[in-house]
């Protein structure tokens, strides 16, 4: 029978180096109880397209299954899993977007009330998805994309398109009732909208530029495809759709939703805004206070945030892959994510490198962080050797980066290590983790700073103050923060998981932290900035720092609310999803943005405007010389071209 197992998984051309537990070289394949054995192979060509070329491993491995059935046969590995991880993406992607698009759809109905207006947000969110799509095609030639890529591209693309869209017709609607003839409502839009979008974008841009100062291939495919999506949608919102918006004129109300319209009130009418803005500016320092301490204590548990690689605990539990590999686990510990050793030498068969090789594995045993098998694979050239070395742990915890540590700094130097000419390196799912935090932890400062200062020059050129940059910028930490240490309660902590149906690992997926940051740093940054635009225009006129908050957040309560709906029930299609990094994903983005368009904006961004009132506006005299940036007043209402008068 295990001959012919091992005869039909070699039959499919799709395998070498195979070790079958009945060669007496490799009895450590078997487990002391002598209940189980495993058989081990390599997937030839590429370890980059291993996962589309174990298909027929898989399909032999089943048929064996099924002509043995009083026998437990499966597979698992590296190629399955990553298989299995993109199977599961490709489902979850799908399912993303029969949930995302309708949902916005009805948002967008109830906050525009006519189709025509709804549906052209949803629109140009789907053409920057898709274009962004092509684009990236060509661009991750040049340097790859990850798993994550779609799914952010997705994320980000209809959140960031629809808010650009809805910012620019709200506008162009609201100077349209208000008596303007359609091209010059469409000019007020494009000199206070297009305005808005143009700095949101560009300040989304620069934040997620900041994933290229990483060094991590995860970063370079996540941070390609999200600014490729941001760039068309700012594009698309500047170019095609004040296009439409002419060809169209009032069209654009087409298809009124009689409900829908007589629920919706005029810019700046809204009862529950005007009474929570009220309360807000007369108390504003216990408003600020309260809000503060609520975000801080939000934000509490991410001091204690652990991050992992995700790995085969990503999948749902149901997966066979997945139950496949937690049965090594337990029969062997750490085989089914070991610790890959790679050693290289003029030749890996010479007696001073096998005798340091044997000498490798007491020494691996004797630490008792480590267990069997461990097996030797040697390449044809006899230059290389790879040794797969089981971790204590599941080879995301503490304890297997402990065991990784002992490995590297105390095994490997005190016999390969002592052999001249001989390098070895060390790789696996727990080295990657343990390799990317500590360059995470090199890089991070670097990242941070480097979104911060270039997002606090673009508000300083754009408002010509020191205090507007400096308040967004502590306002969107104080955000991220929070949304931070929920991702820690919810996933590393695992309050969440009955709720949001995962097995908690006790970890975060390593490539999140930053990526939140960036991100919602940058989507952050559309509120704020389309709220301070209309409160900066209304300061202009007035001259007036308490009237102007009023006017601008009043005047923007409606578009703010709808677009923080759309993008929080967006995110939160992510968090149906069975892949824990993507719910993890989208509850984060969810949670900031749900945050930062309620205790932020509607309670801390007030508050603290009414205690600077004038200072907000500080800009020190050798900062004087940038040119203003916005127009004091919207463009006035064209006059029709007199006509000539005859007199007789």
């Amino acid at each position: 029978m295990g001959r012919s197992i091992r005869a039909g998984v070699q039959a499919t051309g799709r395998v070498t180096q195979v070790h079958s537990p009945l060669d007496p070289r490799f009895t450590n394949l078997i487990s002391p109880t002598q209940r189980a054995a495993l058989l081990e192979f390599q997937i030839t060509g590429n370890v980059d397209n291993a996962a589309s070329r174990v298909g027929p491993v898989l399909a032999a491995v089943q048929a064996a299954a099924a002509a043995h059935p009083q026998i437990q046969m499966a597979e698992t590995g590296d190629a399955t899993i990553n298989k299995a991880v993109n199977d599961t993406v490709l489902r979850d992607l799908h399912r993303a977007e029969a949930l995302s698009f309708p949902i916005t759809l009805v948002v967008l109905l109830i906050a525009f009330g006519a189709v025509v207006a709804a549906l052209l947000p949803l629109g140009l969110a789907t053409m920057a998805i898709l274009a962004a799509t092509g684009l990236v095609a060509f661009t991750s030639h040049l340097s790859g994309v990850t798993v994550q890529a779609s799914s952010v591209m997705l994320c980000i693309g209809l959140a960031v398109g629809v808010d650009y869209s809805m910012f620019y017709v709200k506008r162009q609607r609201e100077e349209r009732a208000a008596g303007r003839p359609i091209l010059d409502a469409i000019e007020v839009a494009a000199a206070t909208s297009g305005r808005s979008v143009l700095i949101s974008g560009l300040t989304v841009l620069l934040a997620m530029a900041g994933m290229f100062l990483t060094g991590s291939r995860i970063f370079y495919g996540i941070g390609q495809a999200s600014m490729l999506v941001v760039a068309v949608a700012v594009i698309g919102s500047l170019t095609l759709l004040p296009a439409l918006l002419a060809l169209l004129g009032d069209r654009v109300d087409r298809g009124q939703l009689p409900l829908m319209s007589r629920l919706r009130r005029p810019a700046g009418q809204s009862r529950i805004w005007t009474a929570i803005l009220d309360r807000v500016l007369a108390r504003p320092a216990l408003t600020a206070a309260v809000a503060v301490c609520v975000l801080i204590v939000l934000a509490t548990p991410v001091l204690r945030l652990q991050t992992a690689t995700p790995g085969a605990s990503d999948l749902p539990q149901n997966t066979a892959a997945l139950q496949t590999y937690d049965r090594i686990q337990q029969v062997f510990p750490g085989g089914g994510a070991p610790a890959i050793v790679v050693v290289e030498a003029a030749d890996v068969t010479a007696p001073a490198v096998v005798a340091a090789g044997a000498a490798f594995e007491r020494a691996a045993l004797a630490s008792g962080q480590m267990n069997q098998p461990i097996t030797f694979v040697v390449n044809p050239a006899h230059t290389a050797a790879i040794i797969q070395v089981p971790l204590a742990g599941n080879g995301e915890d503490a304890t297997s980066i402990h065991a990784l540590a002992t490995l590297r700094n105390t095994v490997i130097p005190a016999t390969l290590g002592q052999v001249p000419g001989v390098r070895v390196a060390v790789t696996g799912e727990t080295a990657g983790t343990a390799d990317f935090n500590t360059l995470m932890g090199q890089r991070s400062f670097w990242v941070f700073a480097f979104v911060l200062l270039l997002a606090f020059l673009l508000l300083l050129v754009s408002f010509r103050s020191i205090v507007i940059p400096a308040t967004a910028v502590i306002l969107n930490l104080l955000s991220v923060g929070a949304a931070y240490g929920v991702i820690v309660a919810l996933f590393q902590w695992g309050w969440g998981q009955s709720l949001l149906g995962f097995t908690s690992v006790h970890s975060v997926a390593s490539w999140l932290p930053l990526f939140l940051f960036v991100v919602l740093f940058g989507l952050s940054m559309d509120y704020h900035v389309f709220i301070l635009s209309r409160i900066r225009e209304s300061y202009d006129r007035t001259g007036q720092t308490d009237q102007a908050v009023v006017h601008g957040i009043k005047s923007t309560a409606g578009v703010v609310t709808a677009a923080a709906i759309v993008m929080v029930f967006v995110f939160l299609t992510f968090a149906t999803l069975s892949m824990v990094q993507l719910k993890e994903m989208g509850v984060g983005l969810a949670v900031a943005v749900l945050l930062d368009a309620t205790v932020v904006r509607a309670l801390l961004l007030p508050a603290t405007m009414k205690l600077l009132g004038p200072r907000n506006w500080y800009l020190p005299r050798w900062l004087r010389w940038l040119p203003p940036t916005s127009p004091s007043e919207p463009p006035p209402t064209r006059q029709p071209p007199k006509q000539p008068v005859t007199v007789g």
